[in-house]
């Protein structure tokens, strides 16, 4: 009789939990598996907008929640959030014994659960390792957790490639492609009137959606950056703008607070939006003309959509782009421009027929085939890979 295993997945942000719904549901509906759910980070938060609720009115059962997130996006106090984390996170791990902890990506909760579960001697599968963002701590929190993992979920064969580099074995390292493209294909979209009505916001002739989060290896104020944003965007007075706040991260409440007095003094405009969700997120891309920020979103899911993003400064450096992503630096007159040939006629062609490097099918599957099947025995003691060096 085959034995039921216990996989502990952590989510603690409303963009983690839209790419990893897909896996969860998978897992809920499997025999063979036990989901254990953690919930952290903003999902627990208020200002956040709570979106706990989100994950049980889909129907997941919260195994566990650990509240880490102190009032301060300061250095100091995400550095103290990681620690509450860790805390919280032992606890949670200790009570629910799982035989796998899944983490995606590379915030700074996910940095706090792996460093319980290594602690814990609990094996680590992670998702979406082996990429690069030059212009955040999130690059080396990425890298940190790949070398506290054990299986691995790359989005792209150069990832594959660098996770091995890092020194992981070849055999627990499989290129599935971004997990984000299940939703696209699995989920049943809003038309214009549908997103309007759910928004209370009229979209124009000529709509923008907009994430902007902070740069937290750049030396330059946030402040300074989302003005020149802001400024470009008021060069094209007749677009409608929707804006997704920004994430917690270092001095995300102040760029919130900015976005907020932007909006409000341009009402019927603009809008800003707490947490839009997955559906509406992914129905905003179907609709506006334009993807305008610095998120990862703009790189992995929005290609799918055919759609153009406008990528500003450094934030996501370093990372695979589509033919479709246009990199400006952050100066109103550099970001105009990049918006100008987004809405350009020309630009439909490269839209057209330009290949995203992300692309993968049954992502979800893959990596439950995988988590469910895999031999636990001995994986804790790893090896380092190294690979062969010829002159």
């Amino acid at each position: 009789m085959p034995v039921t295993r216990k996989i502990c997945v952590v989510t603690g942000s409303r963009a983690e939990y839209g790419l990893i719904h897909p896996l969860l549901s998978l897992l809920v509906q499997d025999p063979a598996c036990v989901l254990q759910l953690v919930v952290t980070g903003m999902h627990l938060s208020p200002e956040f907008g709570s979106t706990a609720a989100v994950i049980e009115a889909d129907g997941f059962p919260i195994a566990r929640k650990v509240a880490m997130l102190l009032s301060s996006d300061s250095p100091a106090g995400i550095a103290k959030s990681i620690g509450v984390g860790v805390i919280g996170f032992a606890d949670a791990f200790e009570s629910l014994r799982p035989d796998v902890v899944v983490l995606l990506g590379d915030r700074f909760e996910m940095f706090a659960a792996a460093q319980a579960a290594l602690v814990a001697r609990l094996p680590i599968g992670h998702i979406h390792g082996g990429e690069i963002t030059e212009g955040l701590i999130d690059d080396a929190i990425r890298h940190a957790i790949t070398k506290m993992a054990h299986f691995h979920f790359t989005s792209a064969e150069p990832h594959r490639r660098r996770v091995i580099q890092l020194g992981e074995s070849p055999d627990r390292v499989f290129n599935v492609g971004a997990i984000g493209h299940d939703v696209i294909r699995g989920m049943a979209l809003l038309d214009r009137a549908g997103l309007e009505r759910e928004l209370g916001f009229a979209l124009g002739a000529v709509n923008f959606l907009v994430t902007y989060h902070p740069v937290t290896l750049s030396r330059a104020a946030p402040t300074e950056a989302l003005a020149a944003l802001l400024a470009a965007l008021d060069r094209f007075p007749a677009a409608h703008v929707i804006f997704t706040k920004p994430n917690a991260d270092t001095d995300g409440r102040i760029i919130g607070e900015q976005i907020d007095r932007y909006c409000a003094s341009r009402p019927g405009r603009a809008i800003a939006v707490t947490s839009l969700g997955q559906r509406r997120y992914l129905s905003a891309i179907k609709l506006v003309d334009a993807v305008i920020g610095n998120s990862s979103s703009g790189l992995i899911e929005v290609p799918e959509f055919r759609k153009p993003t406008v990528n500003i400064g450094p934030r996501q450096r370093g990372r695979l782009k589509a033919a479709s992503v246009i990199d400006c630096d952050e100066s109103a007159d550099d970001i105009a421009s990049a918006i100008a040939t987004a809405l350009a006629p020309q630009f439909k062609t490269v839209l057209q027929t330009f290949t995203s490097p992300y692309h993968g099918t049954n992502v979800a599957q893959q990596i439950m085939t995988v988590l469910k099947t895999a031999e636990l025995g001995g994986v804790i003691m790893k090896r380092f890979f190294d690979l062969d060096v010829r002159a």
